[in-house]
């Protein structure tokens, strides 16, 4: 089989290997398509050093179909379809006490600090795996796991039908985003510079602003009649983002945090006093929110075939990260794990 290793120092490799045999209570996964996404980017530029052993196979965001079942597994079997819950927890400190195990304080996150998708076969504790529709097809069960980070974010926000929010970055969770908070029967607008970004999210029907050509204050107070936004989600990672995403909002109005922000940005905490604001962060996900996401990728409700921009051969993997970052012309770019 193949595998991709990132060495470090901006280094992705293609190496051949040989597939090691599931463990007890562990399943080996045919990897088909695994998805890059910001935190790879991340770890590529070197900002989570501490976290990655090298050469460390990345991927977090994954489809396959099961290939073998190590000693004492139950409930699954060979070539049924599965993506990977790629977290772990300890179950011991305080936040798994209190049942929540997805914010663990010694979480570790398959494909950062454990060996992750970018490779042909993958070796997984069962109770990582969640079960797949047979007539899902594996390129869009790729999209499962970054739909369910936009689950939990608008569950985390908990928006009521009719609600409008406001979605700063149109980037591929941003738009799923939308696409969730659509379902729940929101009104979404995506705040975006990038015209590429704004063309994918108007084609699959979500009405989006350009920061550059448009006062989005001012938008959304003539949207809301006055009043704001009663939700907004920061997704952009940005300073100016995080201006924006508390400035649109109503009295009241709830504010989550999903980007990743590597560095602390200002906060208008006097609009958060004067508005009584509510500012929430949202990490990663929970198996409800998993689970539920098959659903909506599977339905269509999320039309991932229109997010996907690029399949590319593992034995070409660093295309498949160098089309990430130069930020132009693609959404979601996957990974063909099986591909020669």
């Amino acid at each position: 089989m193949r595998a991709a290793l990132f060495t470090g120092q901006q280094s992705l490799v293609v190496e051949e290997r040989e597939a090691v045999p599931p463990a007890a209570g562990e399943v080996q996964v045919e990897v088909a398509y695994a998805g890059i996404c910001g935190t790879d980017l991340h770890i590529l530029h070197g900002a989570m050093a501490d976290r990655v052993r090298l050469p460390a196979v990345l991927g977090h965001e994954s489809s396959g179909r099961i290939a073998a079942l190590g000693e004492g597994v139950e409930g699954w079997r060979e070539g049924d379809l599965v993506a990977v819950l790629p977290l772990r927890w300890c179950g011991e400190c305080a936040a798994c006490l209190a049942g929540h195990t997805h914010v663990c304080q010694r979480l570790k996150v398959i494909g950062v600090d454990l060996p992750g998708a970018m490779q042909g076969r993958w070796n997984v504790p069962a109770d990582t795996l969640v079960a797949l529709p047979r007539e899902l097809p594996l390129d869009h069960a790729a999209l499962v796991e970054p739909t369910a980070v936009a689950v939990h974010d608008v569950r985390t926000a908990a928006v009521q039908p009719g609600e409008k929010a406001v979605i700063v970055g149109g980037g591929p969770i941003g738009l799923l985003i939308g696409c969730v908070v659509r379902a729940e029967g929101g009104e979404p607008v995506v705040v975006e510079l990038d015209a590429h970004r704004r063309a994918v999210a108007e084609r699959i029907g979500l009405p989006t602003i350009d920061p550059a050509e448009v006062d989005v204050a001012a938008y959304v107070e003539d949207w809301t009649g006055g009043g704001g936004a009663p939700v907004s989600f920061e997704v952009s990672g940005a300073e100016a983002g995080m201006r924006t995403a508390t400035d649109v909002l109503a009295v009241r109005g709830r504010c989550v945090v999903v980007a990743i922000h590597t560095e602390p940005k200002p906060v208008d905490l006097n609009r958060i006093f004067l508005r009584e604001l509510r500012l929430f962060g949202a990490r990663v996900y929970e198996r409800q929110d998993f689970e539920h996401a098959v659903d909506l990728v599977a339905a269509g409700t999320v039309p991932a075939g229109e997010l996907i921009s690029r399949i590319v051969p593992i034995t070409n993997a660093g295309e498949a990260f160098d089309l990430l970052q130069s930020g132009g012309g693609v959404v979601k770019v996957l990974v063909d794990c099986q591909a020669e």
